[in-house]
């Protein structure tokens, strides 16, 4: 594994694992749905990353990247629906707005 990837991947799971620190520590879904968010943006992302440069360019790097992508387009999007649906059931913002 290179250097680089090494960084890569370390500063992918650094971001995680503070991710999942701060976590245990919030008390609403809310809370949690926004310190969820960097692991989908930016940690999954350059685990991939290091991933796929210390596998080489090959089909399987390819897999990697391509769902480290998928996950770092989706994961916003899921996490906003969620959020939107949650502060609904919660009152805190009307129901009589459009989604």
């Amino acid at each position: 594994m290179t250097v680089a990837a090494q960084i890569l991947v370390f500063a992918g799971v650094a971001v995680v694992v503070v991710s999942a620190g701060t976590m245990l520590r919030a008390r609403t879904l809310l809370n949690r749905l926004h310190l969820l968010a960097p692991v989908t943006t930016l940690g999954a992302p350059l685990v991939g990353l290091g991933l796929a440069l210390a596998n080489g360019w090959n089909l399987g790097s390819g897999a990697i990247l391509l769902t480290a992508v998928l996950l770092a387009v989706t994961g916003p999007v899921l996490q906003s629906a969620v959020g939107r649906i949650e502060a609904r059931r919660q009152g805190v913002i009307d129901e009589d707005l459009p989604s």
